[in-house]
């Protein structure tokens, strides 16, 4: 299986959404296809809002680290480094579509839309059974020494 973003750059975050080392977290694997990056995601029955449909909270924070990742590579490979910046979320307006249901995986699509040398707007969506349930637009800003964001990857 291929590594994903976050098994690469970040094997020992503890992000709650992304980390790969928070055990009770959402884990989401990162992977980039062409412009995008994609993800797939399966939730759990304790991801719920009500019986079969995912929470709103959990649909958000999906698509926040999600997108922050998608800043992160893009900003990495326009400076042509070796490893991204460590970026963080300056605002993200999620618009719920449908509610999500959680009877199997959910796919995330992530794409930078604009950027400048320390940030890229985002924008993405989650689907569940091939249609689109949210979406999102965000910004993501790579953080300067003296952040208490600055070298979180490592």
């Amino acid at each position: 299986m291929e590594k994903s973003l976050q098994e690469r750059f970040a094997p020992e975050s503890a992000c709650f959404g992304c980390g790969p080392s928070n055990q009770k977290g959402l884990r989401i694997r990162s992977v980039v296809e062409g412009d995008e990056v994609v993800a797939t995601w399966t939730p759990e029955k304790h991801h719920e809002a009500f019986p079969g449909m995912l929470n709103g909270g959990i649909c958000g924070a999906l698509l926040d680290c999600h997108s922050n990742w998608a800043a992160a590579w893009h900003l990495m490979k326009k400076h042509g480094a070796s490893t991204p910046p460590c970026t963080v979320t300056a605002d993200f307006h999620v618009k719920l579509k449908r509610p999500t249901p959680t009877d199997g995986p959910v796919q995330l699509r992530a794409r930078v839309v604009e950027s400048s040398d320390d940030r890229a707007v985002v924008e993405a969506e989650l689907s569940a059974g091939g249609k689109v349930t949210a979406t999102c637009r965000g910004t993501f800003v790579a953080v300067k020494e003296g952040h208490p964001a600055y070298h979180r990857w490592g």
